[in-house]
C-alpha cells in the first residue's frame, strides 16, 4: 500500500474492528442468508469431497516446500516456546502426537488424511503398521516416495480412498488437519467410522482447527479460493456427535497460540520466497496466497479460531487414567531418559 502498511496490517485492523460490520441492516441480513445456506456450501458428497480437496493439495509440492518446514508438515505445530524454529516446532508436534498414541511395536493404526507422510513414517520407524488415507494423488505420490527412501515400505503403505468407503479394525486412529473438510452435517459420520474402526481396547486422536464460538460458517474467500466446502467446526458440535455416537472423550486439549506461530513462519518464508512462488503460478496466485496467509494468521490471534486435539475411545479405561503417561513419552521421545530413570527411583 502507499502509505507502507501492509496486507497483514489491513487484515488486523479487520479483525480488530469487526463492530461497524454488524451496524448496517443489508450486512447484517446477508450474514443471516450465509449462516442458513452454510449447509449447502459446506457439506460433503463423496464425490466432491474428493473434488474440493484435491484443489488445494492437488497444488504443486514445489509451491509447498517454499513455506512450509523441510517434513512437509502442513497443520499446526507444537510451540514450546515462541522462538522455536518451525522445524523444531514440527518435530515437537509429532512427538506430542506420538506420546498420546502410546504406539507399541506391532500395532495396527490408522490415519484418516496423511498429507506427505510425515506422521505416518515416524509412527512406522516406532514400529506401528500404518494405514494412511488420502484422495490426493499429488501427496501420495510423494510420500509414498519418502516412505521408500527411509526404508519403510513394509510398515507404512497409503491408501487412495475417502475414509467413508474404508473399512478394517485398527488399534488407534490418527487424524490431523482432515476434520476441517468433512463439512457442515457430516460430523456423525465421520465419528461413526472412528468408531467402527476401533478395536476393543484402543483409542483415536483427533487434531483439528476448531472455533471457540457457536457453529458458524467458513468465509466466502476461503470457500471460493483455498478450501472449497471446508468447515472448522464448533467444540458444542464436535462434542454432540461424540456423544450421540456414545464415545469417550479420555481427553482434550486446546492449543490456543500455537498455530498463530506456525502460520506466521509460514507467512515469512512464502513472502521470502515469493518470486519463485511467482514463477511457479503467476502474481495473481501470489497476491491470493498472501491474502490467505495473513487471514488465517490473524484469525488465530484476534479471531476465533483455535486448535483442539481429542483422544475418544470405545471404553472408559481404554486410556490411562493420568495424562503423566503423555508427558513421560515426550521426554523418552526426545532423548530425556535420565529424567524419566530418576523420576521413577522417588
Amino acid at each position: 500500500m502507499e502509505d507502507g502498511s501492509t496486507c497483514l496490517d489491513f487484515i488486523t485492523l479487520f479483525f480488530i474492528n469487526p463492530a461497524p460490520m454488524g451496524l448496517y441492516p443489508l450486512q447484517h441480513r446477508l450474514s443471516r442468508l450465509w449462516e442458513r445456506l452454510r449447509r449447502f456450501h459446506q457439506g460433503h458428497m463423496i464425490g466432491r469431497t474428493e473434488r474440493d480437496v484435491r484443489h488445494h493439495y492437488d497444488l504443486s509440492t514445489d509451491l509447498y516446500r517454499l513455506f512450509l518446514d523441510d517434513g512437509l508438515n502442513y497443520s499446526c505445530a507444537y510451540y514450546r516456546t515462541p522462538d522455536d524454529t518451525l522445524e523444531q516446532a514440527q518435530a515437537a508436534k509429532l512427538d506430542h502426537i506420538l506420546a498420546k498414541l502410546d504406539l507399541k511395536p506391532g500395532m495396527r493404526v490408522l490415519e484418516i488424511g496423511g498429507g506427505w507422510g510425515s506422521l505416518a513414517m515416524r509412527m512406522g520407524e516406532a514400529g506401528a503398521e500404518v494405514t494412511s488415507l488420502n484422495v490426493s494423488p499429488e501427496q501420495i505420490a510423494v510420500a509414498e516416495a519418502r516412505v521408500a527412501e527411509a526404508g519403510l515400505e513394509r510398515t507404512v503403505r497409503f491408501v487412495r480412498q475417502d475414509y467413508r468407503t474404508f473399512s478394517g479394525k485398527f488399534d488407534r486412529i490418527v487424524s490431523v488437519g482432515m476434520m476441517e473438510h468433512v463439512g457442515i452435517g457430516r460430523l456423525d459420520g465421520y465419528f461413526a467410522k472412528v468408531r467402527d474402526c476401533l478395536e476393543p481396547g484402543g483409542y483415536a486422536m483427533i487434531h483439528s482447527i476448531g472455533r471457540m464460538a457457536p457453529p458458524g460458517s467458513a468465509g466466502p474467500f476461503i470457500l471460493k479460493y483455498i478450501f472449497p466446502g471446508g468447515y472448522c467446526p464448533a467444540l458444542s458440535e464436535v462434542m454432540t456427535s461424540v456423544e450421540r455416537l456414545g464415545l469417550w472423550v479420555c481427553d482434550m486439549e486446546v492449543l490456543r497460540l500455537h498455530y498463530y506461530y506456525t502460520i506466521r513462519a509460514w507467512r515469512q518464508r512464502f513472502e521470502a520466497r515469493r518470486d519463485e512462488a511467482a514463477r511457479l503460478y503467476d502474481e495473481r496466485f501470489c497476491r491470493m496466497w498472501e491474502f490467505y496467509l495473513c487471514g488465517v494468521e490473524i484469525s488465530f490471534l484476534h479471531g476465533i479460531n483455535m486448535v483442539f486435539q481429542l483422544m475418544l475411545s470405545l471404553e472408559r479405561d481404554a486410556v490411562p487414567i493420568l495424562r503423566d503417561f503423555i508427558v513421560d513419552n515426550e521426554r523418552e521421545l526426545r532423548g530425556d531418559i535420565q529424567h524419566i530413570r530418576h523420576a521413577a527411583t522417588k
